[in-house]
C-alpha cells in the first residue's frame, strides 16, 4: 500500500520543479534582445603570413555561410608575404557580402600588404592618427641588388611599365626586381580602378613607397571614411551603397550587432610554427636529434623528436619562401661541427662549420620583410653554442693526445715485467698477467722487476728496473 503522505510530497516536488523551469524559460525569453542584423568583426594585426591568411579566408567563408550581412576587418599590420596577401584579396573579391577595411585603432597602420587589403575592400576606412602606404615589394631570400642604395626599396625615379626609365636610362634594380615591382603596380592599379579609388597615389605607394595619414588619405580619395571607432563607423556606413559582384547593395548598419571572431587554436598553432625564429629552432632541434639518433641507434626519443621538429620546420620554410642556399649552409655547418668530434682537425672543420652556420642563418630569410626575419640575438646565441661545442671537442682532442698510450705495443714500452725464472739472456717474464719470451743483456733472478725496452713480435727486450 502506498503512503499518501509520500505521494503528496512527491507530486509537490515535481510540480515545484516544473514551475521553476517554466519561470526560468520565461525570464530568459524576456531578457533575450530582439534578433536584428548581424555582422562579423575580423581583427588582422601583426605581420601577414600563412597563419593570418588561413584564419581570414576560413572565417570570411564561415561568415558568409552563417548569413552575416557585413564583415568589418580591423587592420594594423607592418606588411607581410605577397602570397598570403593575395590569398586574402582573392577571398575579398569573391565575397558575396560587403567587406569593410578599417585601419584602427588610432596609431595603427596598414603598410605594404595592408595597403593592398584596404584597396581591395568594398569600403575603406581609417581611424584618426593612422596611416597607410609604403607598399614597395621587397625581395625574399637574398641580398639587395645593385642600384638599391636603401637595401630594400627601389630608387624613386619613375619608370615605364616595361621597366625602363622615362628618360631612356635603365631602371634601377635587377630584371627580377623590376618584374616584381611592375607586377605589384599593375595589381594595385587594378584594385584601385575596381573600387574607384585614387589610382595615381596607389602607384606611388608601390613605386616610391609613399604614405598618407588618415585625413590626407580621405582628401586624396584613397579611403572612403574616417571614423574614430566601430560605432561611428557603423553610423557612417548606414545607407551607403556598395557594389558587390554584379549587384549594388545598400548597407543597413543601424542596430547592426558585430560578433568579433578571434583567431582559434589552429591559427595560433600555425602562427607559432611559421614564426621564423621558432622554425629556425625547430630545424636545429631536428638536425641534432637525427644526428644523436644516428650515433646512438635505439635511443628512439632523439630520433622521434628530431623527425617531428624537422618536418614542422620544413613545412614552415615551405610557406615562408626561404633561401635554400642558406638552408644548405646551415645543415653543412652543423655536420662540420659534429664531424670535428670524429675526425679531430684541431678546429679546422669546426671553425668552417660555424662560419657556414652563421652565413646560412643570415641568408635564410630576408630582413626587409617586417616580422619575417630571424632575430640576430638568436643567430648569435646558436653560433656561440656551436663555438662552445667546438671548444669542448678540441680540448678533449688535445688532452687525449697528451695522455699516455695504455694499449697495444706502444702501451707496453717502459711497462714493468716480472721474471718467472732465473736466466742469463733468454727466459720467461710476466707482463700484465701474460707470459712473454724475454731477452736481457744482464742476468735475471726469479721475481725480479724488469722494465721493457723494446717489443719485437712475441719477444720483449728487458732490463732491470733501477727504481
Amino acid at each position: 500500500m502506498r503512503n499518501p503522505v509520500s505521494t503528496h510530497w512527491r507530486v509537490t516536488l515535481w510540480g515545484g520543479l516544473l514551475l521553476a523551469a517554466a519561470g526560468w524559460a520565461l525570464a530568459a525569453a524576456d531578457s533575450t534582445p530582439t534578433a536584428g542584423p548581424t555582422g562579423t568583426l575580423l581583427p588582422v594585426s601583426g605581420p601577414i603570413g600563412p597563419a593570418t591568411s588561413d584564419y581570414f579566408v576560413r572565417k570570411l567563408r564561415e561568415a558568409q555561410e552563417g548569413g552575416t550581412e557585413l564583415v568589418v576587418v580591423t587592420i594594423d599590420t607592418p606588411g607581410g608575404l605577397d602570397t598570403a596577401m593575395r590569398d586574402m584579396i582573392q577571398a575579398i573579391l569573391a565575397s558575396e557580402v560587403p567587406v569593410v577595411a578599417f585601419v584602427s585603432p588610432s596609431g595603427a597602420r596598414a603598410a605594404s600588404a595592408g595597403t593592398f587589403l584596404v584597396y581591395a575592400s568594398h569600403v575603406a576606412a581609417m581611424a584618426p592618427a593612422t596611416n597607410l602606404g609604403a607598399a614597395t615589394p621587397v625581395q625574399i631570400g637574398g641580398p639587395a641588388a645593385p642600384g638599391r642604395p636603401d637595401g630594400g626599396k627601389p630608387a624613386t625615379k619613375p619608370s615605364d611599365a616595361d621597366g625602363e626609365a622615362k628618360d631612356g636610362e635603365p631602371a634601377p634594380g635587377s630584371a627580377m626586381e623590376r618584374k616584381a615591382l611592375n607586377d605589384s603596380i599593375a595589381y594595385i592599379r587594378g584594385l584601385a580602378e575596381l573600387r574607384g579609388r585614387n589610382v595615381e597615389w596607389a602607384e606611388a605607394a608601390v613605386r616610391d613607397g609613399a604614405s598618407l595619414p588618415a585625413d590626407e588619405a580621405l582628401a586624396a580619395g584613397v579611403v572612403d571614411l574616417v571614423a574614430a571607432d566601430i560605432p561611428e563607423l557603423l553610423r557612417l556606413l548606414d545607407g551607403r551603397k556598395v557594389k558587390v559582384g554584379a549587384k549594388e547593395i545598400e548597407l543597413r548598419t543601424a542596430g547592426l550587432i558585430l560578433h568579433e571572431i578571434e583567431p582559434d587554436w589552429r591559427t595560433n598553432l600555425l602562427s607559432l610554427i611559421t614564426n621564423p625564429n621558432v622554425a629556425y629552432l625547430l630545424m636545429l632541434i631536428g638536425i641534432y636529434g637525427l644526428l644523436l639518433e644516428g650515433y646512438n641507434p635505439g635511443a628512439l626519443v632523439p630520433g622521434v623528436v628530431g623527425a617531428i621538429c624537422l618536418l614542422l620546420a620544413l613545412f614552415a620554410f615551405q610557406v615562408l619562401s626561404v633561401n635554400y642556399a642558406g638552408l644548405a649552409l646551415i645543415a653543412l655547418g652543423v655536420l662540420l661541427i659534429v664531424a670535428e668530434s670524429f675526425a679531430p682537425s684541431f678546429g679546422a672543420l669546426g671553425l668552417g662549420g660555424i662560419v657556414a652556420f652563421v652565413i646560412g642563418s643570415v641568408m635564410l630569410l630576408d630582413n626587409d620583410v617586417p616580422g619575417f626575419s630571424i632575430a640576430w640575438p638568436l643567430i648569435a646565441a646558436m653560433a656561440f653554442a656551436g663555438a662552445l661545442v667546438l671548444l669542448a671537442i678540441v680540448s678533449f682532442a688535445v688532452r687525449s693526445r697528451r695522455r699516455p698510450i695504455v694499449s697495444g705495443v706502444e702501451g707496453m714500452l717502459h711497462a714493468v715485467a716480472e721474471a718467472t725464472e732465473d736466466f742469463d739472456t733468454h727466459g720467461l717474464v710476466r707482463v700484465q698477467g701474460e707470459l712473454w719470451n724475454a731477452v736481457s743483456r744482464e742476468p735475471v733472478r726469479a721475481g725480479q722487476k724488469l722494465r721493457i725496452r723494446k717489443v719485437d713480435g712475441l719477444t720483449v727486450e728487458v732490463e732491470p728496473a733501477r727504481d
